[in-house]
């Protein structure tokens, strides 16, 4: 199957899974894992009409995305993979959202990058429903008082929570915890799903899902 028709396919799987939840499709964003894949395969994607695109390493992405964005005009570029703080001048002069804010090291880096660049990236904060040791993340009980920081400290506007479920667990759970988090704390926008998964997010509220395998293929 093209990259293409894993395209259509996740395409028309957001539509249906929408709809059983009561839910417009137009309420569920798709951002497009394009990670470990060169601009060619990517470019095939981005003709099919695809423009929110998600990446997990600033400098791989630096590697192709300057010109993929050159050609193809209002392509949105998500960060969902880790920030080490000595690469955050790069994350916000490419990146458009930041998914991935997790300690208040990396809050107050971007916070001044953006400053420095007059640049405002859109920001999510990124959960640890699982409290997994070797997983990024706020743990859930101190996520109200990191948004506090962000906000009021640091002056940063945080538009969404982001979550990787442990893959070995029922995830519905997690999935309605980052609901029950972002109803506390006034945050309307849910990043949550991935290729196998994605559907059981939509029924529980994510706005985007971000799915890499079942368009692009294997890695």
């Amino acid at each position: 199957m093209s990259a293409v028709d894993g395209l259509n396919d996740v395409r028309s799987r957001i539509a249906a899974a929408a709809r059983e939840a009561g839910r417009a499709e137009s309420d569920v964003e798709l951002i497009a894992v394009s990670k470990t894949f060169e601009a060619e395969a990517i470019r095939p994607v981005l003709d099919a009409g695809q423009r929110v695109f998600g990446e997990n390493r600033v400098q791989e992405a630096q590697g192709k995305w300057p010109g993929l964005k050159q050609d193809y005009a209002n392509t949105e570029l998500h960060l969902i993979g880790p920030l080490q703080s000595n690469k955050t001048k790069e994350a916000v002069a490419l990146f458009d959202v930041i998914q991935t804010v997790d300690r208040e090291k990396i809050a107050r880096s971007i916070a001044s990058e953006m400053e420095k660049q007059g640049k405002s990236v859109r920001l999510y904060v990124e959960v640890n429903t699982g409290m997994e040791e070797q997983k990024a993340g706020i743990a859930p009980d101190d996520c109200a008082d990191f948004l506090r920081f962000c906000r009021e400290e640091l002056g940063l506007s945080i538009e969404g929570l982001m979550c990787i479920p442990p893959f070995d667990e029922n995830l519905g759970p997690h999935f309605a915890l980052l609901r029950k988090l972002a109803g506390e704390n006034g945050i309307a926008k849910l990043s949550m799903g991935m290729s196998g998964d994605f559907e059981t997010a939509i029924g529980f509220g994510a706005t985007s899902v971000r799915v890499g395998t079942a368009i692009f293929g294997a890695r």
